[in-house]
């Protein structure tokens, strides 16, 4: 039976395929720039030596010229492919490794078979949820990790895969604006450039209601409140509007999982032992580590330890099992899993040039500055809650530009922390950050240029070969829209009534 589809619908799927997509977007970026090269503007910024509050004049490069077309061709490969985003390309290779070992041992099928057996349907969605927003703990572990193993649930119970692929990738990226454990990265990532940004360009380190501001906590309870309502409307739109469609929705099973039974033997439960203690081992070895040699250096190399914890745990049950007779075995499970990045290679290299350009030329700042521009132009300095509601609309719209959280934040810090203080001293530095979380997370999932969108549309096509980025964005449209609706509403009545940020 064909499916029927929206106009929408019918829309995103005529969006090419996202290399085609990145190519074009790369040679429109580069003529833009023969176009606007040259424009100057300006943006508040810090001295790193003096610490003083400077005016930074910048400029759009004209990418054509001899010097910029060096840089391009000097840098595509090793910085702007291979070390973009901290490594991202080896670090998905080191965690499917792992991965690859447990799948291939027939762990992760056992394991979901038994969740899809005990774990309330109506139920699921909230449970990935939580999980989703908690995982940044881990850095972007959830991405890499959650999101496939979610995936695989729903097909193990004989559902639609995407929406696993749908709850999760909506928790994980709201998770970046939310936590229940303090001073995470995150927090870190805006708190300290947030306390530099104040103090050098005059803003009082103190909070609305006249404490002190601690860089990494300062916004805890308003994030911290987020989890839970992260976790309801993740299970709830779920719930709602994405499995009621995907449900009805044509898919099929991989090869790999195709004849596969969904029932759990005595023998594949009682050998679940066998992985424990694979796993008890690992994080024995994680302790010795985390807690001697590594101290301090734990959450750098976090998607090692998660990697080897699947890996030992794989190994040992796999060997129980029969599945793993040799190393060789080992190895050819670990090849597997990578041979399905085959694409996400080619996406890559073409998407990370193409974020990688948005920033050395200049345009992605240029974006912010005109952003800046706009709401200077509404004239709202009377009214606190409408500067925060331009500010968020202003920071999730270009989230669909610049997607990375530090980068927007490092162009955005040092020109809003001051300039909303100095209209209105109740919009001080916890409130300030507050809203940028509130704005960072909502649109990441509907945005090509989001760091793992090509590795998230990679997932959906192991279920549906079909599957566009426009079909990704359409999808994930009901948990943007709503998040951003409702964490913008709690944002505001908790600025309204007066309640701390944090502590």
């Amino acid at each position: 039976m064909e499916e029927r589809k929206t106009w929408l619908e019918r829309m995103a799927a005529k969006v090419p395929d996202p290399v085609v997509l990145f190519i074009l977007m790369y040679v429109l970026l580069f003529v833009a720039t023969m176009v606007v090269g040259g424009t100057t503007f300006t943006l508040p910024g810090v001295d790193p030596e003096s610490g003083q509050r400077i005016e930074i004049v910048r400029a759009v490069r004209d990418m054509s010229t001899r010097e910029n077309i060096v840089w391009i061709f000097d840098n595509a490969i090793v910085k702007n492919y291979l070390a973009y985003a901290h490594g991202l390309v080896g670090i998905l290779v080191i965690a499917m490794l792992g991965i690859g070992v447990a799948e291939g041992s027939g762990l992760f099928a056992v394991l979901l078979k038994l969740a899809g057996k005990r774990v309330n349907q109506r139920l699921l969605p909230y449970v990935i949820a939580l999980m989703g927003v908690l995982s940044n703990v881990a850095s972007d572990a959830g991405y890499i990790v959650l999101i496939p193993l979610a995936a695989a649930l729903y097909c193990a119970m004989g559902r639609n895969p995407l929406i696993g692929v749908a709850v999760s990738f909506a928790g994980v990226s709201a998770g970046f604006g939310a936590n229940i454990i303090p001073a995470t990265t995150h927090d870190f990532l805006v708190g300290l450039p947030a306390k530099d940004f104040a103090l050098a360009q005059g803003v009082p380190w103190i909070s609305r209601l006249g404490v002190p501001l601690n860089e990494t906590t300062m916004d805890y309870f308003y994030t911290c409140s987020l989890v839970f309502v992260f976790t309801f409307l993740g299970g709830w739109v779920t719930n709602r509007f994405i499995a009621p469609k995907l449900d009805k929705m044509e898919w099929q099973v991989p090869e790999d999982m195709t004849g596969k039974s969904f029932d759990v033997t005595k023998e594949e439960i009682r050998d679940l032992k066998w992985a424990g203690l694979g796993l008890l081992i690992a994080l024995s070895v994680l302790a010795y580590f985390g807690f001697g040699p590594l101290k301090g250096h734990f959450a750098k190399n976090v998607i090692l330890f998660v990697s080897f914890s699947f890996f030992m745990s794989g190994l040992f049950y796999g060997v129980k099992r029969g599945k793993y007779r040799a190393a060789h075995d080992v190895v050819a499970a670990m090849t597997k899993q990578v041979k399905e990045l085959g694409y996400m290679f080619v996406l890559t290299f073409f998407c990370f040039n193409f974020l990688a350009l948005l920033t050395y030329s200049g345009v992605g700042a240029y974006i912010t500055y005109a952003g800046v521009k706009g709401i200077l132009a509404l004239n709202l300095e009377s009214s606190p809650i409408l500067l925060l509601l331009a500010f968020i609309l202003m920071g999730s719209t270009i989230n669909l530009f610049v997607a990375s959280l530090s980068a927007k934040w490092l162009m955005l810090g040092p020109i809003f922390i001051p300039m909303l203080y100095h209209v209105n001293p109740s919009l001080t530095p916890e409130v300030v950050c507050a809203a940028y979380r509130t704005a960072d997370p909502c649109t990441n999932i509907i945005t090509p240029v989001m760091t793992y969108a090509g590795v998230i549309l990679l997932f959906c096509r192991r279920y549906k070969p079909n599957f566009t980025i426009g079909d990704l964005a359409i999808m994930m449209l009901p948990y943007s829209g709503i998040f951003l609706a409702v964490a913008t509403s709690i944002l505001l009545i908790w600025f309204k009534i007066g309640l701390p940020f944090g502590f």
